[in-house]
């Protein structure tokens, strides 16, 4: 997490260096397996969405150019088969239905 934080940061950076605009993130989060727990937060576990949110809520905070940030999505949702989807579901909602 802590290297998508720096790598993020360098992004945002650069991209208010090319162009001089505020940014807004449209659409962050992560995949989440309902009830996934790790000790260290790996792919698909809820410390791994919660830490990855944190990891934009921190960046919006320490860049002045940053002004907003809108987590995708609020709730899990339904969407077709793929390889990666788990079980027919879009998992990168907050909450669990």
């Amino acid at each position: 997490l802590a290297e998508i934080g720096r790598q993020l940061e360098a992004k945002f950076v650069a991209l208010h260096a090319d162009f001089r605009k505020p940014i807004m993130v449209s659409e962050c989060g992560a995949d989440t397996l309902p009830g996934c727990h790790m000790m260290a937060p790996g792919l698909w576990s809820e410390e791994f969405q919660a830490g990855l949110l944190e990891v934009y809520t921190e960046l919006e905070r320490k860049l002045p150019f940053v002004f907003g940030v809108h987590v995708w999505n609020l709730a899990d949702f339904r969407t077709p088969q793929m390889h990666l989807r788990a079980a027919g579901l879009n998992h990168k909602g907050v909450f669990t239905r």
